[in-house]
């Protein structure tokens, strides 16, 4: 499991100045008469457009000065201290008077600990976190609040729910494999190509194969059970052939890509493909495969908390996360694509595009997550899993 870790930073504060002018002429007066139905339409015009310049007013600066004001976001998050520390530099130099309080743990412990929290008045701004199942879940429960902003706006209709839930990168699903222990010409490139090798080679992979406990990972639960709903003959089919060669299991990602650099796996199963191609670009021993029959792709989900006790910090960092400024600093960690599709010059993603094509399978934002969230669902699931891996002599 990871370690939880904190990352707190305050930069210098500079002050602004903010100066209005109005010019004041002497006119002469034009007097109209109108008739007075018409009189009250220009006033009700008159009062939506003054309202909507307030709505507007109040999602650009005034939420800056009042994030000054609150001086702190605290945020929650399931994404490596490696990916967030550009980003958090970055914030502080655009808003120095704002202190990020980064608090990175595992998926299932922050969805714990957010849950505990809230019961005595909440800890988080801003959840930011890769198990977007136990996110919808946190929302659906009441636990964020309404935000509409032109950044969010700027989003793909699936990676918004409720205009509270907000997607806020694409990462593949990946297969990982160890290239020293497997030949390229062997190397799976889809399901389909999977399933054959592991009937034609099972001395080969006996005891070499790995992939998520969904009992002990939020994401690993995550991303099983999506591949269940996109191809779910597949799925089990593979299931039963982990289940002959001795499949092993873990609970992150850094796990099971330690275990293939060291040569303890040979092949891995349903990684989460940012951090394999994060490592892979310093380890020459790993190669990752995006299957080209269908590869699942996940989107970091971001909310504010409704008990935030810095709203307005927390809406100036998810704004900052989804612009084009943040979307394209995170996308420079390998692995990370924009979720945004305005971004220009956006070679990564264009590069995702291009590879993926028809294969792209992102996974929507909505209530279709709660589906093995269900208890009875959720535990039936589990317990197929357990019986096909390991099945009992």
């Amino acid at each position: 499991m990871k370690v939880d870790r904190k990352v707190e930073g305050r930069l210098s504060c500079r002050k602004k100045s903010f100066v209005q002018s109005f010019a004041h002429e002497n006119r002469r007066k034009l007097v109209i008469r109108l008739p007075p139905a018409l009189t009250g339409l220009l006033l009700l015009a008159c009062a939506l457009f003054c309202a909507a310049q307030t709505t507007l007013a109040a999602t650009t600066s005034d939420i800056e000065a009042a994030a000054r004001r609150e001086g702190v976001v605290v945020i929650y998050a399931a994404t490596d201290i490696s990916v967030a520390r550009p980003l958090i530099e970055d914030f502080g130099k655009l808003y120095p008077d704002v202190c990020v309080d980064y608090r990175d743990m595992s998926s299932t412990d922050l969805y714990r600990q957010f849950v505990s929290e809230a019961r005595t008045g909440g800890g988080a701004d801003l959840v930011w976190s890769s198990a977007m199942d136990l996110q919808v879940k946190l929302v659906n429960d009441g636990h964020a609040q309404v935000y509409h902003s032109d950044e969010t706006a700027a989003l793909p209709k699936w990676a918004v729910w409720k205009d509270e839930a907000f997607g806020t990168s694409l990462e593949p699903v990946a297969m990982v494999y160890n290239r020293e222990l497997m030949h390229a010409d062997d190397v799976p490139r889809s399901h389909a190509e999977l399933l054959r090798l592991l009937a034609r080679a099972p001395a080969q992979l006996r005891g070499k194969l790995i992939t998520y406990d969904p009992a002990r990972s939020g994401l690993g639960f995550l991303l099983h059970s999506q591949d269940v709903l996109a191809n779910p003959v597949v799925f089990w089919r593979l299931a039963e052939a982990f289940g002959r060669l001795g499949v092993q299991t873990e609970p992150s990602t850094a796990d099971m890509l330690d275990r293939i650099a060291a040569g303890q796996a040979t092949l891995g199963y349903n990684l989460l493909g940012s951090y394999a191609q994060l490592r892979a670009e310093q380890d020459p021993r790993l190669g990752v495969v995006l299957p080209h029959d269908y590869t699942l792709v996940m989107s970091r989900v971001a909310f504010i908390a409704r008990q935030a006790k810095h709203p307005n910090a927390a809406r100036l960092w998810l704004d900052y996360l989804l612009s084009m400024r943040g979307q394209r600093l995170l996308s420079r960690s390998p692995g990370f694509y924009s979720v945004r599709t305005d971004v220009p010059n956006d070679e990564a993603a264009d590069n995702l595009d291009r590879e993926l094509g028809s294969a792209f399978r992102p996974i929507r934002i909505g209530a279709g997550l709660l589906t093995y969230l269900d208890q009875l669902k959720g535990r039936d699931f589990l317990i197929q899993w357990r019986d096909t891996i390991a099945p009992q002599p």
